[in-house]
């Protein structure tokens, strides 16, 4: 794109861009932020006041959701969400295009900007989610993947633009010799599935480290009754939440990335991360994970999950600089940009 556009981007407020653990959308809009600033775009971050940026920053709030929650009575998300949205479109003659990775709560705001609002969807799409779309078929939208624009636009004849997430190959150091043990890394939770991945591993003599943490109740629980008493700290190692550079060395070093999900994961960012350290994917073949994954090539997948671990074999036998490089031309940030820049020039006069 030749025109450079004032653009505005609106993350989640959960925590600071770029996040410090956890956080795909968050390290996503991060990604996002500053290679359009780099391309000379004139970009403001409407974020949190501990993020960092090369862009302009405007902070909503002064840290993150999870930051004050922790030391403050603050329970309602939300709030400060509104907040952030009115803020945003006080400004929206500003501004060329805004692009709201914030939630689809607040999709329905989009009519009052000023300038196009587009509206990328993260997260598997609820029956609320889904109502917003069918009523406000005027605001903007994109997906993340095929299996999501599917479910999203499901019965709407909608053609939803889809545009992949991306990953910065060069944060990652791949290792391209065999790894001696399985990784597992997501949230400890039913959905993500860490006991299936032990169970993998345990059924192929294999040792398994895991890293991630419960965020709810409901997980936390989980988390205390099926998996803890299954960690031994030889065959079954837990990490608890990783940074970047912890992240990349479990990746790096492991024979294979385990990836048994209960539900229609929209995308699935580690899976590219994997890739990024030449690490090969063992997963099950739900949501995008076919989209994701090139079957032979990148990883290997398949329906059910007692099905998995006789393709462990094939999995090891993978090519790891390969899977680099396939990985690299398929879901590299800039590409991402790439795709999100065509996206925006559809919608400007």
């Amino acid at each position: 794109m030749t025109r450079k556009l004032r653009i505005g981007l609106i993350p989640p407020l959960w925590t600071p861009i770029p996040p410090k653990t956890y956080g795909g959308i968050e390290l996503m809009v991060h990604l996002l932020t500053e290679e359009l600033a780099r391309r000379g775009h004139d970009v403001t971050l409407f974020g949190t006041g501990d993020s960092r940026t090369a862009a302009r920053l405007v902070p909503v709030c002064e840290q993150s959701i999870l930051d004050y929650m922790a030391a403050t009575d603050a329970c309602v998300y939300e709030a400060f969400a509104n907040a952030a949205v009115a803020r945003v479109l006080e400004r929206s003659a500003d501004f060329d295009l805004l692009h709201f990775h914030i939630g689809m709560n607040w999709l329905p705001f989009g009519l009052l900007s000023k300038c196009p609002a587009l509206f990328t969807i993260h997260t598997f799409a609820s029956y609320d989610d889904r109502w917003l779309v069918r009523h406000f078929p005027g605001v903007p939208l994109s997906c993340i993947s095929r299996c999501q624009a599917a479910q999203v636009g499901e019965g709407m004849g909608r053609d939803l633009p889809v545009v992949y997430n991306g990953c910065d190959f060069a944060a990652f150091e791949p290792a391209f010799e065999p790894g001696q043990y399985l990784a597992f890394l997501g949230r400890m939770s039913h959905d993500k599935n860490p006991l299936d991945a032990i169970r993998i591993a345990q059924s192929v003599g294999m040792p398994i480290l895991l890293a991630g943490q419960a965020q709810s109740k409901k997980e936390e629980a989980y988390f205390e009754r099926e998996i803890r008493p299954l960690i031994d700290g030889k065959n079954v190692r837990f990490l608890g939440p990783v940074d970047h550079a912890q992240k990349n060395e479990l990746l790096r070093h492991a024979a294979a990335l385990i990836f048994p999900i209960q539900w229609a994961e929209p995308f699935g960012l580690v899976m590219i991360e994997a890739m990024a350290c030449g690490t090969p994917i063992l997963a099950r073949a739900l949501g995008s994970v076919p989209e994701v994954i090139d079957q032979g090539v990148t990883g290997y997948h398949a329906t059910e999950i007692p099905d998995l671990a006789a393709l462990l074999p094939k999995v090891l036998s993978l090519d790891r600089r390969r899977i680099r490089q396939h990985a690299e031309s398929r879901f590299s940030f800039t590409r991402m940009v790439d795709d999100y820049e065509n996206l925006y020039a559809t919608y400007l006069p």
